[in-house]
């Protein structure tokens, strides 16, 4: 049986195989892993948050497991670090956000090492953060291909300017949708192999920037739930944020459908 495992950290997603999937199987387990920025543990309606629907993301805690215990840096490169490395993020060196102090040790082992040497395609798509050049690069700790951009920070959600293997290019519309359109293609490149796909989403992080058909729904909208300070909310900002994890949970359903497409989509899963 071809099995698939779909993980996503930070927007409450990881996943472990079924107990009815047969294990011994040919063929290893294919690995999606969907990271978000910024995006916090009550931004989604499994979590109780009627602000927003979030129907693809809850349909993992739904089908799969919840894992209701996880802590996480507050800030990006950490996160990155600890997920790449399963080591708590100084161990790799990693102490900040800019300056060099984003940048993972080059003695640590990260998980995409570790597919590649296990025979897996390997993919990142996405926000980086752990070092932009080589030997920092992606495609240098272990990623056979990468579309993103490598910086903490990114000024321009549209068209944007992106890093494909080490060159510049230019993206494609809505910087989420252009990195899942990259991932899916991957994915069904590497089909009829195991593969690892990392997909590092770069928001909701800010600028609160997303495609008129997620804000439409939020423009003007009275909010059912609010900051626990409410004097401290920045409305607008709350709108755009609800947009784009709406945005968030629209491409993991069209990975959901691409899998289902390939017939690669039997899956144990978590949240």
């Amino acid at each position: 049986m071809k099995k698939l495992l779909l993980s996503a950290l930070c927007v409450g997603l990881s996943c472990a195989p079924s107990s009815d999937q047969d294990t011994s199987a040919d063929r290893p387990p294919n690995f999606v892993v969907v990271l978000a920025d910024d995006q916090g543990w009550g931004d989604l309606s499994v979590h109780g948050n009627t602000n927003l629907s979030t129907p693809n993301i809850d349909s993992l805690a739904r089908d799969g497991a919840l894992f209701d215990r996880f802590f996480v840096c507050p800030v990006c490169s950490p996160t990155r670090a600890e997920f790449l490395t399963a080591r708590y993020y100084p161990r790799g060196g990693v102490y900040g956000t800019s300056a060099g102090s984003e940048r993972l040790d080059l003695d640590e082992a990260t998980i995409a090492e570790t597919f590649k040497a296990a025979g897996y395609a390997t993919g990142a798509f996405g926000k980086w953060h752990n070092g932009g050049q080589h030997p920092y690069h992606p495609n240098s700790r272990g990623f056979d291909e990468y579309y993103g951009f490598t910086s903490g920070h990114w000024a321009h959600y549209f068209d944007a300017p992106m890093d494909h293997n080490g060159a510049l290019v230019r993206g494609k519309g809505f910087i989420i949708d252009d990195l899942t359109e990259r991932a899916m293609a991957f994915i069904e490149r590497n089909k009829d192999r195991p593969f690892f796909a990392y997909l590092p989403y770069n928001t909701p992080h800010s600028p609160m920037q997303v495609p008129d058909r997620f804000y439409e729904k939020f423009d003007g909208a009275e909010l059912a739930m609010h900051n626990r300070e409410p004097e401290k909310e920045r409305i607008g900002h709350t709108r755009a944020a609800l947009a784009m994890v709406e945005n968030i949970d629209w491409n993991v359903g069209r990975i959901f459908e691409k899998l289902d497409s390939l017939d690669i989509s039997e899956t144990g899963l978590c949240a």
